[in-house]
């Protein structure tokens, strides 16, 4: 028994068919079905052949899934080789929800541009759902996204990042900041825009909204569309107070003073898979992006942010 065979057993498994199997593998079908044959030899049969299928027999599903765990190990160990070679060449894909996206990706790739200008980068934004879907299945290295959107799922190893202060952002000269200090019903009168809210952040809405109940008004991953739309209109933007930094040093937003009894904040995770190995790459990132968040949350006296439940914690070094 050798790798090859079991890839080329793999391969039959997945296709159901020794000719498209062949060809994936760029064999000739006669080598192709010989190294299954002499796999056969040692272990036994593997594969039903049924008139043009051919199905996995019970011991064929059973080598089969310990030909994939072999076969990633093997990916992984030559990965690690590739890495130690790279150094601080190589890549880094990250993915990132609205808010870090908004926060890192432009100082991200500045700094990265500027001290590792070999470091090949690619940034995705998306929903977490679709972000872990993507880190599962190896196409991307890490996320950054907020802590209480992820599965509780023992896959992941989640490094908390330091928490941030979140709250409504309006236009300047928007009737709030009329107010000597808005009250959270009061704000709650004009639309709300957000990339979206946690189930306690709506439920905590809805009481100050009620009997009416709350709704947000429009719920975007570009918070640069929200920005907008905010600085047009009365609507107010709920989230990361840091994200809107730029928008208001420059005077184009306000940040509302925050509504008695509703101070929140947003905390983060960088997130990877438990067991895969980090390259040089996403480490440098990984720094990076910590680092990024620490000034966003300088002087803000707020505390650590909390693992979610069920999530395994892996604490930066």
């Amino acid at each position: 028994m050798n790798l090859s065979q079991l890839a080329h057993l793999v391969a039959l498994l997945e296709t159901g068919s020794f000719t498209r199997a062949a060809e994936a593998l760029h064999l000739s079908q006669p080598a192709f079905s010989r190294s299954i044959q002499l796999l056969e030899g040692e272990l036994g049969p593997l594969v039903d052949r049924i008139g043009k299928r051919n199905e996995p027999t019970p011991l064929g599903r059973l080598v089969g899934q310990r030909a994939r765990r072999v076969l990633a190990e093997v990916e992984e160990i030559r990965r690690e080789a590739e890495m130690l070679a790279q150094g601080e060449t190589g890549a880094i894909r990250l993915g990132l929800g609205a808010a870090p996206s908004a926060l890192l990706s432009v100082p991200l790739m500045q700094h990265l541009l500027d001290r590792y200008p070999k470091l090949r980068v690619k940034l995705s934004r998306g929903p977490t759902e679709s972000l872990l879907v993507s880190l599962r299945e190896r196409v991307l290295d890490a996320l950054i996204v907020h802590i209480r959107t992820l599965d509780n799922e023992e896959d992941l190893d989640v490094a908390p990042m330091p928490a941030l202060a979140s709250g409504f952002i309006c236009r300047p000269g928007h009737p709030l900041l009329a107010l000597r200090q808005a009250a959270l019903a009061d704000v709650l009168r004009y639309p709300v825009v957000s990339t979206g809210l946690s189930p306690e952040i709506r439920r905590r809405l809805a009481g100050a909204a009620a009997p009416a109940g709350f709704e947000l008004h429009m719920e975007c991953e570009d918070i640069s569309y929200l920005f907008d739309i905010v600085e047009r209109s009365e609507a107010v933007f709920l989230g990361v107070l840091a994200s809107a930094r730029t928008l208001t040093e420059a005077d184009r937003l306000v940040r509302l003073p925050p509504p008695p009894d509703f101070d929140i904040q947003a905390h983060f995770a960088f997130v990877t898979l438990r067991g895969r190995s980090i390259s040089p790459a996403t480490r440098i990132t990984r720094e990076h992006c910590f680092q990024i968040i620490r000034e966003a949350a300088g002087g803000q006296g707020l505390s650590p942010s909390p693992s979610a439940p069920g999530i395994r914690s892996a604490p930066f070094p």
